[in-house]
């Protein structure tokens, strides 16, 4: 049997609940999988991220005098289209193969990329061209959606935590990774070349497909049948998650691309000074969402996600005494807490989803339904599912910057209405969470892995 199948071909007979074949062959295949995934994904984000980097060099020196408004309008652009292409990337995964799709992926950041590196360098650009080109960069966004919904399939019930957390995980870095490389260009270079920033990414993608194309593989799994989507959109724990899921991830990349505009306009930050912290939160909460996986597959996702939204509260609560009382320091710290918990709570929220499409499995199974039907069922809703949470949930950086942007541009001119409208967010979601997943009776999300299934697999 070959371990691998040539390039363009599909595994066939995929099944990592079978201990025995995912020690002898899965696990290899799949930690492949992960990481060129994980590649995927970081580039992605990058690119999606691009513009809460290049909105910090724009000024008339450069010939790019926006006001904050129209700044905040153009990382709301590729925060909305990053989200409405979540639902399709997601179910195209299963269409085409998560290798097929990968390559595509990746290769089409080349557009926004280039496009960014040519017109940043053009002065008089009008907004609604930046705006355009703020759109495309929402593909690297919508990488998110596909990358989960195939690296679910690659792993076990019960290592899915850890998993899908390295791997959102590692592609959340993207977010810190291409603020840290505005921060070296401003700070070598100084503020008024921001076509550097994107000119780093394009080799990069080039790179990304050759090796997506080389060495990831397609699996039978993947497929969804027909209908899959609508099955999860039945559930409605697909809807419950999507609500926590805009509380975690929403805060994650909403806070990421207004984090330097919000330092500018509430304390009238220069670039470099902006640069400077910007890339702190992103990093420590990408860091800390494959911590939350690991926290959701020992205590349960339900828990770690309740206590992840207290947090939040409090450090929400945090960020408004620091900026009523004018503190910089506690600011940026308070704001850095919030990443981190933000990244703890995306960890533990997606674990809810094949949790809870688990415990549905044993109420089928304890009804007298047939097993392997049940588990295959709850694998199937689980890809749809997180397809449609990290859609709804990327709508959340959309309120959140439109919530900014209107904050700003009141009689205060500060953040405090949208923070305060925020922490009104999190204790709602607190709520939710214990009322459906933690309530005496409930255990949705507290379903232990399905038992492994024996099944042969072969590899086409």
């Amino acid at each position: 049997m070959k371990s691998r199948p040539a390039a363009g071909r599909w595994i066939e007979g995929w099944n990592p609940e079978d201990e025995e074949y995912w020690e002898r062959t899965g696990k290899r295949i799949a930690r492949r999988n992960l990481v060129l995934s994980v590649l995927s994904e970081h580039i992605g984000f990058s690119v999606w991220s691009m513009w809460s980097v290049l909105v910090l060099f724009m000024s008339p020196e450069i010939g790019l005098g926006f006001t904050p408004g129209e700044k905040f309008l153009l990382v709301v652009v590729p925060t909305l289209v990053g989200a409405v292409l979540r639902l399709p990337y997601s179910w195209a995964v299963t269409r085409f193969g998560g290798r097929d799709w990968t390559v595509f992926t990746s290769a089409v950041l080349l557009v926004p990329a280039l496009l960014a590196f040519v017109f940043v360098q053009r002065p008089g650009t009008p907004l609604w061209v930046f705006l355009v080109i703020g759109a495309t960069a929402g593909a690297g966004g919508a990488n998110f959606a596909s990358s989960m919904t195939n690296i679910t399939t690659f792993f076990p019930q019960n290592r899915q935590g850890w998993a899908l957390g390295v791997n959102a995980g590692g592609g959340n870095l993207g977010v810190a990774v291409v603020q840290l490389l505005g921060l070296l260009v401003i700070a070598t270079a100084g503020d008024t070349h921001p076509s550097y920033v994107a000119a780093v990414y394009l080799p990069l993608i080039v790179l990304c497909a050759l090796l997506a194309a080389l060495k990831m593989d397609n699996v039978d799994a993947v497929r969804a049948r027909p209908g899959a989507l609508r099955e999860a959109a039945a559930s409605r724990h697909t809807w419950f998650i999507s609500f926590l899921y805009i509380g975690t991830f929403g805060s994650f990349i909403g806070y990421g691309f207004a984090f330097g505009l919000v330092l500018q306009n509430e304390f009238g930050s220069t670039p470099l000074e902006a640069a400077s912290y910007t890339f702190i939160g992103p990093l420590l909460g990408s860091v800390s969402r494959p911590l939350g996986g690991k926290l959701a597959d020992r205590w349960g996702g339900a828990r770690v996600t309740l206590w992840a939204f207290l947090a939040l509260t409090l450090g929400t609560a945090g960020l408004l005494l620091a900026s009523r009382a004018g503190s910089f320091g506690a600011f940026v710290a308070a704001f850095t807490l919030v990443f981190v918990l933000s990244g703890l709570g995306n960890g533990s929220t997606y674990k809810l989803i094949p949790a809870a499409a688990a415990a549905e499995a044993e109420a089928t199974i304890t009804s007298g339904g047939e097993a392997r039907e049940a588990f295959a069922r709850a694998r199937r809703i689980s890809g749809a599912a997180i397809g449609i949470a990290g859609a709804v949930g990327a709508l959340g950086g959309v309120a959140i910057n439109l919530a900014f942007r209107a904050s700003y541009q009141g009689p205060q001119g500060s953040g405090t209405t949208a923070f305060a409208c925020f922490l009104g967010y999190y204790a709602l979601c607190m709520l939710l969470t214990w009322s459906v997943y933690l309530r005496p009776g409930r255990r949705a999300a507290q379903a232990p892995a399905p038992a492994r299934e024996p099944r042969p697999a072969r590899v086409r």
